[in-house]
């Protein structure tokens, strides 16, 4: 990995993004000068703010959502978090952290970004900080076993319409309906 690598393919990802609406058009652009005045805005180190890559995972048979109890967050979110040293770009990134906090085998991802989003959070840097949030859509066999890591308070699979009362329900709601608008009439198992 290189921050250069990381920029690069953040920057790649927010360029070919097809942003369903003006919102997120505007985020786009706001991610984008963003990364154009931090060349070291991948890393967790960079204090005013670091792009983040996180999943949706869904099962094959698109019924069922895989979501993780956040310890700082209190709530059910999608899988996520930093990018690290062996991460060549942002994709691998949310791969290797979809799998690292599922446990599950055989996860496939989708390349294109499927959302974006940006929120204030207290991180591992220990101080106010804020995450760019670049969402991908993830597969997971259907019926796959979890394995929670350490990472979590709880790791559970979730009917897709029937989300946990805690859950981050109107993003967790929204990543859905951009997946299944996506995938509609594509076949998702290999």
């Amino acid at each position: 990995m290189s921050a250069q690598s990381l920029h690069r393919s953040a920057r790649e990802a927010l360029v070919d993004w097809r942003t369903p609406d003006a919102a997120d058009e505007s985020l786009r652009h706001t991610m984008l000068a963003f990364l154009d005045s931090a060349p070291l805005g991948c890393l967790r180190e960079h204090a005013p703010g670091h792009i983040t890559a996180s999943s949706l995972v869904l099962s094959e048979d698109r019924r069922q959502v895989l979501l993780t109890l956040h310890p700082r967050v209190g709530r059910w979110i999608q899988l996520g978090g930093h990018c690290e040293p062996g991460d060549a770009t942002v994709v691998d990134a949310a791969l290797r952290e979809a799998t690292e906090e599922s446990g599950v085998e055989g996860l496939r991802i989708d390349p294109a970004l499927l959302s974006a989003h940006t929120h204030p959070i207290t991180c591992s840097l220990g101080q106010p900080t804020r995450h760019l949030d670049l969402r991908f859509l993830v597969w997971a066999p259907t019926d796959a076993p979890i394995v929670r890591s350490d990472e979590s308070t709880d790791l559970r699979w979730w009917p897709v319409d029937a989300l946990p009362d805690t859950a981050e329900r109107e993003t967790i709601d929204h990543l859905v309906t951009l997946a299944r608008l996506r995938t509609d009439g594509i076949q998702t198992a290999d």
